[in-house]
């Protein structure tokens, strides 16, 4: 009996306290790469853009919004590469990733693209504080206003390290 009434009162409180069912390995994925001020957007754009089969792995989506405009930065990371990736490749990964985040939301006016690797640190580097060293090193930014979203890796916004370029000239694993 008292195994019945404690049951009973568990799944009443489940009930009654709006149990939800756990969140998709998707959906916490997007919600753990979304930031800015307009996280929703950000959040709806991280689940877009991490539904594709991406090469490079996409870190941070981060959005704001000024007036109705909006403005959305991608950051990818420039390392580990899910396969071999080319200059080819990579533009076009830029390109579909930029399409994509513009085509989740009308009101976004402006796309930043980055790719980081992690900063080389000497032994004894200060990491915190006043006198810290960056710890990544951007390769690979791009700013798109929608008007160019037809090609954003060949617009002329863009910077590209000159060894990470040289290394996907020949194909990387990153």
């Amino acid at each position: 009996m008292r195994k019945a009434i404690s049951l009973g009162v568990v799944c009443t409180a489940l009930v009654l306290g709006g149990f939800a069912p756990p969140a998709r390995a998707a959906d916490l994925r997007a919600e753990g790469r979304a930031a800015g001020g307009d996280k929703a957007t950000a959040v709806r754009v991280a689940h877009a853009l991490l539904a594709l089969p991406l090469a490079l792995q996409l870190t941070r989506v981060r959005c704001e919004r000024v007036g109705a405009a909006g403005f959305c930065g991608l950051t990818l990371q420039g390392t580990k590469f899910r396969g071999r990736v080319d200059a080819a490749a990579f533009r076009a990964e830029v390109d579909r990733l930029v399409r994509g985040a513009f085509a989740v939301d009308p009101a976004l006016v402006e796309v930043d693209l980055w790719v980081t690797v992690p900063a080389a640190a000497r032994e004894g580097a200060v990491v915190s504080g006043d006198f810290a060293l960056p710890s990544a090193k951007t390769v690979f930014a791009v700013t798109v206003p929608r008007a160019l979203a037809a090609q954003p890796s060949a617009n002329a916004n863009v910077f590209w390290d000159p060894t990470f370029r040289r290394e996907l000239a020949h194909g990387s694993t990153g």
